[in-house]
C-alpha cells in the first residue's frame, strides 16, 4: 500500500466547481491526512477557496488551466474541444502520467467516461467500462454496475460486469466468492431479455471459483441486499439509481412534514430525535456518493454534479480507499491472471452456445 495517497481533483467540475470541490478537499483531508491533492482549474478561482484552508494548502498543487467541460457539451464535443486542455482531462492525464494515483470529477459524466476511456484505455478483455457503485442495504452495502456508463449490451458484457463487480467486492468486503445477481424484472429464468437468460445460463454453467451466482435478483432485492454484487446495463443501472435517490429524498422531507403537523409529534420526535437522526444518516445520498469507473488502467472516480462540499469529500474518500489498497492491480489479477475470471469466459460462452 504506498504511503501517501495522491488525488488529482477536477475544480471546475460539477454544478459549482471549486467552492465545493475545495471544502470537499479540506474535508476528505481531516479524514486521510496522508494525502496530497493535484487541483486543476482556473488558479484565480481555486486560489481565494484554497486559502481559507492552511492544511491543505499545504498538501496541494494547482495546476493551472482556464478550460473546462461544460455539463451540455456531448462527449464527442468534450473530446474535441477539451482534450489535452481542460481541467477534467488534465486530471485523468495525470493518472496516466503517474503523477496521481486516482482522478475525482463531478463533471459532465458522459465527457468524463469518453476522456477517461480515450486516455488510459480499459483493462484486457474489457470490452466498456462501467460506473461502479456502493449502495447500502438492509444487510450492509452492495456492489452495483454498470449506474450508466453505456446502455444495452450483450452477454459477454454481463458477465464481465459480474467478474469485475465480484473482484471489486471480494476485496472491500473481504468474501472469497461474494454472491452475485443479475437484475431482472423477475426471478424466474424465462423472464427477461435474451441477454440476461443467455448471461444467466454463463455463469450457472462455469461456475466461476471467484464468485457465487445466486440467480435474478428484482428491483426491490437491491436495497435488500440479495447480493454482494447486483450486475444490470447501464440504462436500467442508471433508472434505478436515481429512483432509489429521489425516494430518499421524498422520505426524508414527508418525515419532516409529518414531524411538524402537530404538537404531539414534535413531542415524539424530541423522544426519538437520535433514531430519526440514524435513519436520515443512511438515507443520504451524499453519504454513498462517488461511482467507480471499473475497467480502465487507471482509477476514476465520478462524484453528483450537484453535490454538496459533504458528498465531495466522501467521493475523495472512495478514491482514497481505492487507491490505499491498491484494489486496481488486485482486479486486474483477479480478472486477467493466471487462472483469471476473464480468461474463462470465452469458453463458458461456448459450452453454452
Amino acid at each position: 500500500m504506498p504511503s501517501k495517497v495522491r488525488i488529482a481533483l477536477d475544480a471546475m467540475g460539477g454544478d459549482v466547481g471549486a467552492p465545493v470541490v475545495i471544502p470537499g478537499a479540506a474535508i476528505s483531508l481531516g479524514r486521510h491526512r496522508e494525502t496530497e491533492f493535484l487541483l486543476v482549474g482556473d488558479r484565480a478561482r481555486i486560489e481565494p477557496e484554497l486559502d481559507r484552508y492552511p492544511q491543505l494548502k499545504a498538501a496541494s498543487k494547482i495546476i493551472h488551466t482556464d478550460v473546462a467541460v461544460s455539463s451540455a457539451d456531448k462527449p464527442s464535443q468534450a473530446l474535441r474541444r477539451g482534450r489535452k486542455t481542460s481541467s477534467m482531462w488534465l486530471a485523468i492525464d495525470a493518472v496516466k502520467k503517474g503523477e496521481a494515483d486516482v482522478a475525482v470529477s463531478a463533471g459532465n459524466t458522459g465527457a468524463l467516461m469518453a476522456m477517461s476511456r480515450f486516455n488510459l484505455r480499459t483493462l484486457p478483455g474489457i470490452d466498456r467500462p462501467a460506473i461502479t457503485g456502493i449502495w447500502p442495504t438492509k444487510r450492509g452495502e452492495s456492489v452495483v454496475l454498470d449506474l450508466g456508463a453505456s446502455i444495452g449490451g450483450d452477454a459477454h458484457h454481463l458477465v464481465s460486469l459480474a467478474v469485475m463487480g465480484a473482484a471489486m467486492a471480494s476485496v472491500l468486503f473481504n468474501k472469497k466468492r461474494p454472491t452475485v445477481g443479475l437484475l431482472n424484472i423477475g426471478a424466474e429464468e424465462i423472464k427477461g431479455h435474451e441477454e440476461i437468460r443467455e448471461a444467466s445460463e454463463i455463469l450457472r454453467a462455469r461456475n466461476l471459483p471467484e464468485l457465487d451466482y445466486i440467480g435474478f435478483v428484482e428491483g426491490d432485492g437491491i436495497g435488500k441486499g440479495a447480493a454482494d454484487v447486483i450486475v444490470t446495463e447501464g440504462f436500467s443501472g442508471n433508472i434505478a439509481l436515481k429512483a432509489a435517490e429521489g425516494t430518499a429524498r421524498q422520505m426524508a422531507e414527508l418525515l419532516r412534514n409529518e414531524m411538524q403537523r402537530s404538537w404531539m409529534s414534535k413531542l415524539g420526535y424530541l423522544f426519538a430525535r437520535s433514531a430519526f437522526q440514524a435513519l436520515r444518516d443512511r438515507m443520504d445520498p451524499n453519504k454513498s456518493n462517488g461511482g467507480v469507473f471499473l475497467g480502465l488502467k487507471g482509477l476514476v472516480v465520478k462524484s453528483h454534479g450537484g453535490t454538496t462540499a459533504e458528498g465531495f469529500a466522501y467521493a475523495i474518500d472512495v478514491g482514497y480507499e481505492m487507491a490505499h489498497y491498491d484494489l486496481l492491480n488486485k482486479i486486474n489479477q483477479m480478472l486477467n491472471g493466471e487462472g483469471g475470471a476473464l480468461n474463462s469466459v470465452q469458453s463458458a460462452q461456448e459450452a453454452v452456445s
